[in-house]
């Protein structure tokens, strides 16, 4: 009979280290919108601040969201191996799962925040449903493929020209005003209706919506070899190998810091960028993970990370309602005001509060509240549990016992 796997709790622990970089880099976002983070300089940011822009473009920004991709391509496979083993096939189930995903995307972005990702994550399950089969060199050699691809196609820069700048800084302007002061429907409407500044021509666009799957699956595929691999499933045994994995951190942090100072227009930035951010997202995994193995299990820390990991999409969608709630007009209004630094301890004040509050949640649940209707949808159970097949079980039983039976004895 096949074994039902168990939860791997330094992969929650993983997962809730990327929700505290994802929530450091969105803080950005949150203050100053999508295309503002960018143009800091319209907001008259301290020398202080502008260092702290800077070092989490180079610690933080495009080496978090990585993590969680990673763990996203891991939790599939972990994912078709519980079904299997209670006698299900994975097919059906991750086509409700991608559904599902693709439904609470669309309400997140719709009803409260643009910068949404469940959409895509919902959408790329179905590709790299072709990738569940495949052995785990396989799978590494195609996202060492897709990220070589990736880092060509970012090479070159564009530069804005001055109607180009003129139309973003006018955007942003706008944006600071409506966001500072509109009301949940004003907001709304802008954050749905307005035209984007970069006045792209559609083909663009076309070939950027066939790119983005492919630069963003080497993570997704490394994090499927990996849980074919059993890794982190013993952290202690594998300490050795997590200490070899980690020295890609000053790795990526080299490209990172290069991409920084060569400055967005120069040819070589865009490479820097992005594969120095998976390079580096590769390497933190691996050093969380050491420190994880060599921490004690009673460790308060690591348990919230965990408990935080555990309800990661819960506690993702929080993230978005406290601090819309905090910066935009139908709150405090505090958009384009707070400041860079400010924003990190704000955020690292936010991640402690959901810690704290996940452990407690966890005391008395044995899921989120958004990971339980994501389970129920998923396996179609009330429950959110799978409901084991059990003439298959039994046929594998019988087989198993079967195959022990005409196995020759050891005496011959």
């Amino acid at each position: 009979m096949v074994k039902i796997p168990q939860r791997a709790a330094a992969v929650d622990a993983i997962r809730g280290l990327s929700l505290l970089g994802i929530l450091l880099a969105n803080m950005l976002i949150f203050q100053y919108g999508m295309y503002g983070k960018d143009e800091l300089h319209l907001f008259h940011p301290t020398t202080t601040d502008t260092l702290g822009h800077r070092l989490v473009q180079v610690l933080v920004e495009g080496s978090f969201m990585p993590i969680f991709t990673f763990l996203f391509g891991y939790s599939m496979i972990k994912m078709r191996d519980a079904l299997t083993a209670r006698g299900r096939t994975s097919r059906w189930s991750f086509i409700r799962r991608s559904l599902a995903l693709i439904g609470l995307g669309i309400g997140h972005g719709y009803y409260l925040w643009e910068g949404d990702i469940l959409i895509f994550y919902g959408a790329i399950t179905l590709l790299l449903l072709f990738f569940l089969k495949r052995k785990p060199r396989t799978l590494i050699l195609w996202g060492a493929l897709f990220l070589t691809l990736t880092g060509i196609v970012s090479l070159g820069a564009a530069e804005k020209n001055l109607e180009e700048t003129q139309r973003l800084e006018s955007y942003v302007t706008e944006t600071t005003h409506v966001y500072q002061s509109g009301s949940y429907s004003e907001i709304m409407d802008y954050r749905l209706n307005s035209e984007p500044p970069l006045d792209l021509p559609e083909w663009v666009m076309l070939i950027v919506i066939l790119i983005v799957p492919f630069m963003n699956a080497p993570m997704f595929l490394f994090g499927m070899a990996a849980a074919k691999k059993g890794r982190f499933l013993q952290p202690s045994a594998e300490a050795t190998t997590y200490l070899r994995w980690s020295l890609l951190v000053p790795l990526g942090l080299v490209l990172k810091t290069a991409a920084v100072l060569l400055g967005s227009t120069h040819a070589l930035s865009g490479v820097c960028i992005v594969l120095g951010g998976q390079l580096l997202a590769l390497g933190y995994i691996h050093l969380f993970a050491l420190l994880y193995a060599k921490a004690p299990s009673s460790s308060l820390a690591f348990r919230g990370f965990e408990a935080v990991g555990r309800m990661s999409l819960t506690n993702y969608l929080l993230q978005t309602v406290i601090s819309t709630s905090i910066f935009y007009g139908y709150g405090l209004g505090q958009f384009g005001r707070l400041g860079v630094w400010p924003g990190i301890l704000l955020a690292l004040a936010i991640y402690m509060a959901q810690a704290a509050a996940s452990l407690l949640w966890l005391e008395k649940f044995r899921s989120g509240p958004v990971e339980r209707l994501m389970r129920s949808l998923t396996y179609w159970t009330w429950s959110g549990r799978i409901k084991p097949k059990l003439a298959k079980l039994r046929r594998a039983a019988e087989e198993s016992r079967q195959a022990g039976r005409d196995a020759p004895s050891p005496t011959g």
